[in-house]
This record gives C-alpha cells, structure tokens and sequence, in this order.
C-alpha cells in the first residue's frame, strides 16, 4: 500500500511539473517570425513622450515608414503619460540595450545631458525630435523652430482681433522646453502691440479634459479673456470643449497647434479660428533618415527644421478645392 502511495504521488508530481513546464513556456516564448527581428540592417530607438499621443503617433507613423524602407528594426517605446523621469529611465534602458541609435524628445535638466553622454560614450548616436536640449552632445534635432511657431501664434491673434485683447495660455506642460520656447515667441511678438495682453497660463499636460479645465480656470478666474490660445496638439480642442460648458455663449477666439484631424474639423465647423500646422509624420521620416546618415558620418548641419504654417479656414478650402493635404 504504501508503494502504491509513493507511486501515484510519483505520477502527480510528474504531472504538475510537466503543466509548470508547459504553461511557462506559452506564457514567456514570444515566437520571432522568420526575417521579423534578425533580418535589419540596424537597430534603432524611438523614445517618445507619451504612448497613446496622436501628435507622437504621427511621429511614429513617419519612423516606422522610414525604417520599413530601408530594413531598419524599430523600437517605438513611451511613458504611458508623459513622465519625464520614466522617459529618462526609458532612454538609459536604451542605451544599455546598445541600439545603433536613439531618437528622444529632449528633457530639460542635467539628467538628459549626462544620459545623452553616457550613449555617445558607448558610439550611440543620439537625435533629439520636437524639443530640442542644445547643451547636450546629441548629434542633431529634428522638428520645428519652436520659437518661431510661436511667434506665428502672436502674428494670428493681430490678424484675427481688433482693439483690446485679453489672452489665456493653454500649454501642454510647463517644463516642456518646446512649450517655452513657443510662449517665449508669442511673448515676443504681443509685447510691440499695447492693445494685446498675456492674462494668465494653465497647463493641460497635453490632454484635452485637461486643456478643458485649464480653459475653465482661465475664464473662471479671469473672465475678461476673450483669446484663448493652445501650445500643444490637444490643447485647442480641449479649449472648445471646455468653453461649450463654461460660456457657450461667450465670444472668445480659440487658437490651436497642430493640424489632428479634430482640430481641422474645429476650424471647419468655425470653432477654432486657425491652427500652427507642423508636419510631426515628416519629423519621424527625417530623424530616421540622418540617423541612418550617423552610422557613417557626423553631420554638417546639426539642425534639421520642419516648416511651420498657420492655417485658416480658407486655407483648408482652398487645399481641398486642389486635392492637396493642409
């Protein structure tokens, strides 16, 4: 009887083990379909600022297509929300993968700058896209002249608005470098004009429930503003949004950033005035392009702007009645 014992328990153990053994593997092999992984000629890092981001989908959608061309294996990887110390952390893991290069938003701080040394000390070349740290020892940007976008914000509210104007800020994130740096151009341009007066700045930490409760702040605390500008791509749809619930009858010129389809359909609809048009699907497409150009050679020119336009209603007609893109 007690062989019997020993026998099944025997038998039970085997099993166990045998299911152990098993559902590990299904759970942790991840199977790599033939030429997927192993056929590229080179390995390289996306760092973006936020997963689910249609600006930064965009940007992925133009590095993927660019590296699709020319056999490279891509990485797209982001902070589920934009956190600048879990994108740092993302950016170190990079390069302690050894990648044949990485393309990062820049952070502000000494951090990033000894991150970005620590991969060119390892042959990394590092590109930075949409915000630029010029201190650090990247290799090249990539994006807009933020400045200068931002002084195409100042030159629609002149455009758009007679005598005295009150304007609210809606940014993205205040420790954004891209998003000072397109403040700092609005500034420029509204401080020659005396009719025109920066109120107030909330953040929306680029959502749009979160620009609708910095629309809601604004006007709650200030409600003489009649200008209500964005600095990132969900800011000026968050901004309609809000005001729909605040004072949908109130008359207050809504200006945006980036062309998101939404934001085009806002300008349709005559809900926002006009939008600062960046290409961010040009952005990924360049950045993995001079990257590719890095493996051989350092570059001449270091910065690689990406045209800026503001785009009005008109403008939308007029490129639809040509079959052209905004």
């Amino acid at each position: 009887m007690k062989y019997k014992l020993y026998f099944v328990s025997a038998i039970l153990f085997f099993i166990c083990a045998g299911c152990m053994l098993y559902f590990g593997y299904k759970t942790f092999y991840m199977k790599t379909e033939p030429g997927e992984i192993m056929d590229y000629t080179y390995h390289f890092a996306l760092v973006a600022e936020e997963a689910d981001n249609d600006y930064w989908n965009l940007i992925q959608k133009g590095a993927q297509k660019a590296a699709r061309e020319n056999e490279i294996y891509l990485d797209y990887i982001a902070p589920k929300k934009a956190d600048n110390d879990e994108a740092l952390t993302l950016l170190d893991r990079m390069i302690s993968a050894k990648v044949d290069g990485i393309i990062t938003h820049g952070i502000e701080g000494q951090k990033f700058v000894d991150l970005v040394h620590k991969g060119i000390e390892r042959g990394i070349p590092i590109i930075t896209i949409d915000t630029d740290v010029e201190n650090s020892e990247r290799k090249a940007y990539v994006g807009s002249n933020n400045y200068k976008a931002g002084q195409l914000l100042g030159q629609a509210i002149i455009k758009n608005t007679k005598g005295k104007q009150y304007i609210g800020i809606v940014t993205g994130r205040n420790d954004s470098i891209s998003q000072q740096e397109r403040i700092a151009g609005l500034e420029q341009v509204i401080e020659a004009h005396p009719r025109l007066k920066i109120v107030s700045l909330e953040e929306s930490n680029i959502t749009e429930i979160g620009a609708a409760q910095a629309a809601y702040t604004l006007l709650k605390e200030y409600p003489e503003i009649n200008v209500l500008t964005g600095t990132s791509a969900l800011d000026g749809i968050g901004i309609v949004e809000g005001l729909r619930d605040i004072a949908p009858t109130k008359d207050v010129l809504i200006l945006a950033f980036d062309t998101l389809p939404r934001t085009l359909q806002k300008i349709q609809d005559g809900e926002i005035e006009a939008t600062i048009a960046q290409d961010p699907e040009l952005m990924g497409q360049e950045a993995v392009d001079i990257m590719i150009d890095l493996q051989a050679n350092d570059l001449l020119e270091n910065k690689r702007y990406i045209d800026t336009s503001i785009i009005h209603k008109e403008d939308l007609q007029r490129n639809f009645e040509n079959g052209e893109e905004p």
